[in-house]
C-alpha cells in the first residue's frame, strides 16, 4: 500500500493552528496527568471527563497519593464514570508504578504496557506525549481516520488485518521525535471533531487531498469490521431498605461481576429471592422499573422499597449507611440516581 506523502507534516501543522490546545491534561509532559486522562477518556466523552479530571487531580495530585489511597476512595471519586474496572486498574497501576518503578512511570511504551489497565495504544500515547517516543496510537477514533485516509478496507475483525494496520500506523509517524506529541494529538483531534463515525467533514479536513476514502466518495464505508458486538440483558431486583433514622442498607459488591467492588443496594435475581431476604414484615412498595443501558448489556432494574429496623437488619450482607454518608461512596450510577430521587 502506498503511503500518503506529507501526511504527518500536514497533521502537525494543522494541529498547531486548529487543534485542541486547552484541555486540562494538555501542554504537559507529566505522565501521571496524561495517563489519568487517557484512562478516563476510554469509552467516555471529553465533556464528561472535564468534570472528573480536576476533582481527581485535587484529591490525588500525584501517583504516590493515588497508590496510598484505599480502593474505596478511588471508586467513590470515579462513581458515575462507568467501566469501573478502569478505576480498579488505575489504583493497581499506581501501586505498581510505586513498587516496581520507584514512583516514576517508565519511559518506553513497551514497559508501560506491562502495567495494569494500560494497553498498546494508551502506552504509546503516554510515551509519545511525555517522552517523544515514536510509537503509534490506534484507538477507535484513530482507526477510523487511518482506514479512511489509506482506503484500508480489510476487515478489522480479523486479527491479522488489525496487526497490518498497526504497522501502517507506525510507518506514518513523523521522522522527528520532537513532532510526536503534536502529531499524536492531531490524530486524536481529527477523529474526535471532524472525521466522525456518521459524518465526515471532508471539506475542512487537513488531509482530504490525500484521503483515499474522500477520493472514492465513500468516507463512511471505513473502517470495515464485520463482527458485531452481541448485546445481552439481565433483570435485577434491588432491595431499597431504609430505617427510621433514614439510613439505607448497602452492601459491598464482590470483586468480580456487575458493579464489582462498588457499594450497592442488595441485588437479587428474582422478586421471590428479594422478599425471602426480608424478614421484618411490612408491606413492600414497588418502584417503577427502568432500563439502564450499558455498552454491551441492558439492565432491567426493579427496585422494591422496604422499611427496616437498625436492630433487625435484612437477611443479606451489608450495613446501614447514614444519609449524609452514602453520597461519598462509590456507587453505580443507577443506584446513585435512585437514592437521590
Amino acid at each position: 500500500m502506498t503511503l500518503p506523502q506529507g501526511f504527518a507534516r500536514c497533521m502537525v501543522d494543522w494541529q498547531r493552528l486548529h487543534g485542541r490546545q486547552s484541555l486540562p491534561w494538555q501542554n504537559t509532559q507529566d505522565p501521571y496527568r496524561v495517563w489519568l486522562s487517557e484512562i478516563m477518556l476510554q469509552q467516555t466523552q471529553v465533556t464528561t471527563v472535564l468534570d472528573y479530571f480536576p476533582r481527581f487531580m485535587t484529591r490525588f495530585p500525584d501517583v504516590a497519593c493515588l497508590a496510598a489511597a484505599p480502593q474505596d476512595d478511588v471508586l467513590a471519586l470515579w462513581s458515575g464514570l462507568g467501566y469501573y474496572s478502569r478505576a480498579r486498574n488505575l489504583h493497581k497501576c499506581a501501586q505498581e508504578v510505586m513498587g516496581r518503578f520507584g514512583g516514576a512511570f517508565p519511559r518506553r511504551a513497551e514497559d508501560l504496557q506491562t502495567l495494569p489497565g494500560i494497553g498498546r495504544s494508551t502506552a504509546a500515547a503516554i510515551a509519545a506525549f511525555c517522552f517523544r517516543e515514536r510509537a503509534a496510537i490506534l484507538d477507535g477514533n484513530v482507526k477510523r481516520v487511518l482506514t479512511r485516509v489509506l482506503g484500508y478496507g480489510a476487515d478489522l475483525a480479523v486479527a491479522k488485518n488489525e496487526k497490518a494496520l498497526w504497522a501502517l500506523a507506525q510507518d506514518l509517524l513523523p521522522a522527528k521525535a520532537a513532532d510526536m506529541p503534536r502529531y499524536t494529538q492531531a490524530l486524536m483531534d481529527l477523529g474526535a471533531t471532524m472525521c466522525l463515525p456518521r459524518k465526515a467533514q471532508c471539506a475542512a479536513c487537513p488531509v482530504s487531498t490525500v484521503c483515499q476514502a474522500q477520493a472514492q466518495g465513500e468516507p463512511l464505508a471505513y473502517p470495515v469490521k464485520t463482527r458485531k458486538l452481541k448485546r445481552s440483558s439481565a433483570t435485577l431486583w434491588l432491595l431499597w431498605a431504609v430505617n427510621a433514622q433514614g439510613q439505607v442498607w448497602l452492601q459491598k459488591r464482590p470483586d468480580k461481576g456487575i458493579w464489582a467492588g462498588l457499594f450497592s443496594l442488595p441485588v437479587f435475581e428474582s422478586e421471590a429471592d428479594l422478599l425471602a431476604a426480608w424478614t421484618q414484615g411490612g408491606e413492600p412498595r414497588y418502584i417503577a422499573s427502568w432500563k439502564h443501558v450499558l455498552t454491551h448489556r441492558d439492565l432491567h432494574l426493579h427496585p422494591i422499597h422496604m422499611l427496616g429496623s437498625e436492630e433487625f437488619p435484612p437477611d443479606c450482607e451489608g450495613q446501614w449507611v447514614d444519609a449524609i454518608a452514602w453520597p461519598d461512596l462509590g456507587l453505580p450510577a443507577p443506584i446513585r440516581a435512585l437514592l437521590g430521587s
